[in-house]
């Protein structure tokens, strides 16, 4: 029989101006997911300006709180606020259990956050298993090969979760109460500066929100045929696009759109691999998707053991006739 006290759980939303992240959902999820087998409960934190799209997306999920730290000067996700208000609102509020999506986000936020508590971390969880009165956290490490059972000391523990391990939370009904936090500005840490904010819409979903996904390896050879043949194919699919690290070092692509054990974790119904090779680090963020296709050259790339369906060919010569077929569909 276990004595286990049940926990308090924060999660920490992510958002932009526009909405909820929707990675967010995974994270919520997994709380839940602890808080039914616990008898515990869990409450959601969104920080930032403006929230209320967050906020409001974030109803009906079965939080006890939603929490909204709203203030101009955190417009931008700074580590260094972000943290400060995070560590508040955890130690005002008593939870035991900070967690988020793993993301460049929560990456960049939650070791500090760790740090001020003096709590354990861990990243890219896949399990949280109560076992007698402590947890077993799963996580993935050396790029998906090894699933380690590892456990936290120490009362407070935080951790990210791959979103591709936990379904989306679906709402259950009910509206959680919205409770303002104050923010003392002039106690901001303010230790790093924001001179410029840069995005480039491109009108395609997030790959970690997408439900198709068309990624670019080694075999594309300069940045104009990238947006030609796997920007051409996902525009016609209506999906992301995504890129292999070689096309990053290359200077091919942007990094925020590697996907791989560095970049990104995805998990889209389909993914279509356009010339990637199939390299350990890149099978680590997406051999969870549902259906794998590949297309390439060499009939003895990696990515073809994992694939359900596979194309021998030249992405050159393959893709344009693919998507001249689909638009006539």
């Amino acid at each position: 029989m276990t004595h286990m006290t049940p926990p308090k759980l924060l999660v920490i939303a992510e958002s932009e101006r526009d909405g909820l992240k929707l990675v967010t959902l995974a994270a919520v999820g997994c709380a839940r997911q602890v808080a039914e087998a616990t008898g515990g409960r869990f409450d959601i934190l969104v920080i930032g300006a403006p929230v209320q799209a967050a906020v409001d997306a974030l109803q009906g999920y079965g939080a006890a709180n939603i929490f909204v730290a709203e203030a101009k000067e955190l417009a931008v996700p700074t580590a260094d606020n972000y943290a400060h208000v995070i560590v508040d609102v955890a130690r005002m509020h008593g939870a035991t259990m900070l967690t988020a999506a793993a993301s460049t986000f929560s990456k960049d936020i939650l070791p500090r956050v760790a740090a001020l508590l003096d709590a354990g971390m861990l990243s890219d969880v896949t399990a949280v298993v109560p076992v007698g009165d402590e947890y077993t956290f799963d996580r993935v490490m050396y790029a998906g090969n090894v699933i380690a059972a590892v456990t936290l000391d120490g009362p407070v523990k935080v951790f990210t979760v791959r979103a591709s391990a936990f379904p989306a939370a679906e709402k259950s009904g009910g509206q959680s109460p919205v409770v303002p936090i104050a923010v003392d500005r002039a106690s901001l840490p303010n230790r790093i500066e924001t001179h410029d904010r840069v995005a480039t819409p491109s009108g395609r979903p997030d790959a970690t929100e997408a439900r198709v996904v068309v990624s670019g390896g080694r075999a594309i050879k300069n940045a104009a045929d990238f947006e030609r043949l796997v920007g051409g194919l996902a525009d016609v699919l209506g999906a992301a696009v995504g890129s292999s690290r070689a096309l990053v070092d290359a200077g091919i692509t942007p990094n925020t759109l590697q996907i791989g054990q560095t970049g990104k974790a995805v998990a889209p119904e389909l993914y279509i691999g356009l010339g990637i090779s199939g390299a350990i680090q890149h099978l680590a963020g997406m051999k969870d998707s549902k259906v794998i296709v590949a297309i390439n050259q060499d009939s003895e790339a990696p990515i073809f053991e994992i694939a359900d369906y596979g194309l021998v060919g030249d992405v050159y010569a393959v893709v344009p006739e693919l998507i001249g077929k689909l638009k006539l569909s």
